[in-house]
């Protein structure tokens, strides 16, 4: 049974009370979770457009460089792994509040490192701690917040991220242009320690999670199960495709801007990363569209958009490298959104489990892409190197059709005037009161 609370502006679904957008907890999660995603991507994707100054600085190739990125990532992947067992066990704002706190005391100390494998060192535990945030903050979400506004809490979430890694790369570009890397690192690490202040004192606690002793062999059979249904392997294999794509051109695009060709100084560079404002409309104008659509739809077109601006790329004129990265950076953010609400709307039990995998593969197609597709970049050249990420796109469009064709995933009914009537309490991302959140 569902009722609304019109004391508290709160949606009760089955004796659970979860958060309606007009209540003032809402508006504490939805700027606490911007604020989260603002620091991960900041912090996590600091040293992406600074690669060619690592270089000089530590005497080594770019490929080598790439690896400040990479072992980032890569620290993500395996954090999130470790968290799918413990995530369930600790406070879900707790855990968000305590990472951001460190990571960020991590991001300041990896300013004062003189040596390349010791600041590999560094970015990988920051990898790790980062993940606390990114394994239980979907989760969070969806058991705090109204099944009518989900998907607005989500394109938020993911707003914050796209936000936080284009202030993360155009602070470091200019700072570093301007002075030093290290002084870029120092900065961006003191300003995510303030964010991770304001979090911790401003996110309501969960109301509708308590934790619970995990076992391991139940954790591992969850994991098992979602990986054994072909529509959650889809959306993980998507996640790592596309991810893996997106993070290849931004890792390399600053070598091409800065090459003989175009020749742009460092402070033009930096303004290309402010394109991830098109990825903020992107998660945004997705997650709303899908509040009324059908995800999967929407899931497909923006795949077959992020081709689009691939094949953009192949034509080495300044105008479409702009025009092309713009409607990657739209069209991947489309994606990811649209992919991260099919899997935490059709996770019916053990909701954690889901999304953590879902990162799980996220990060690791980042890793791996993101440092092997610098191989074809260096011994191939551009275009070669865009066309393997054409293929890999192509590829992510075809899991979507055949992943998908049997989703049967519930949908709000619109009345006349266009206001959301639900006619069923098994929703977008509500599942049955006697299954734990996990």
């Amino acid at each position: 049974m569902k009722s609304i609370n019109k004391y508290s502006c709160s949606t009760i679904v089955n004796g659970r009370e979860k958060v309606a957008k007009d209540s003032k907890a809402f508006r504490r999660i939805r700027n606490c979770i911007f604020i989260s995603g603002l620091s991960v991507f900041a912090q996590l994707y600091l040293f992406q457009p600074m690669l060619s100054e690592l270089c000089t600085s530590f005497h080594i190739t770019p490929v080598m460089s790439s690896l400040a990125v990479s072992v980032s990532t890569v620290g993500m992947a395996v954090g999130l792994f470790i968290f799918a067992f413990k995530a369930d066990c600790i406070s879900r704002e707790k855990l968000m509040g305590f990472t951001l706190v460190v990571s960020s005391l991590l991001t300041i100390a990896s300013a004062f490192v003189w040596s390349f494998p010791m600041l590999l060192i560094i970015n990988f535990l920051k990898g790790m701690v980062l993940s606390g945030v990114s394994a239980v903050a979907l989760a969070y979400l969806s058991e705090e917040v109204s099944a009518s506004v989900i998907g607005l809490a989500i394109s938020l979430y993911l707003s914050g991220n796209t936000i936080g890694g284009m202030m993360g790369r155009v602070t470091g570009t200019l700072i570093s242009g301007w002075s030093d890397w290290r002084y870029a690192a120092f900065v961006i690490g003191v300003i995510s320690l303030l964010l991770g202040i304001i979090f911790v004192r401003k996110i309501p606690s969960s109301t509708n999670f308590s934790p619970s002793r995990v076992h391991i062999k139940d954790k591992l059979s969850q994991m098992s199960s979602f990986l054994g249904k072909f529509m959650f392997l889809g959306m993980y294999m998507i996640a790592a495709l596309v991810m893996g794509a997106f993070v290849s051109i931004y890792n390399y695009l600053s070598f091409i801007l800065e090459s003989p060709q175009f020749g742009l100084p460092h402070y033009i560079v930096a303004m290309i990363f402010m394109m991830y404002t098109v990825g903020v409309a992107g998660s945004i104008v997705t997650g709303k569209l899908s509040d009324k659509y059908d995800p999967v739809i929407l899931l497909r077109g923006a795949i077959i958009l992020m081709l689009v601006g691939l094949l953009l790329l192949l034509i080495m004129q300044l105008w479409t490298i702009i025009l092309g990265l713009g409607v990657i950076t739209f069209a991947f953010f489309s994606t990811h959104t649209m992919a991260s609400r099919i899997v935490a709307g059709n996770a019916q039990y053990a909701k954690s489990s889901a999304t953590c995998l879902y990162w799980l593969f996220y990060y690791v197609g980042s890793s791996i892409m993101g440092s092997l597709t610098g191989i074809v970049l260096s011994t191939y050249g551009w275009n070669p190197f865009v066309w393997v990420i054409v293929l890999f796109v192509a590829f992510a469009f075809i899991i979507s059709v055949v992943s998908t064709e049997k989703i049967a995933e519930k949908k709000p009914h619109f009345n006349r005037i266009g206001k959301l009537r639900m006619v069923s309490i098994i929703n977008l991302i509500h599942h049955h009161p006697n299954s734990k959140f996990k």
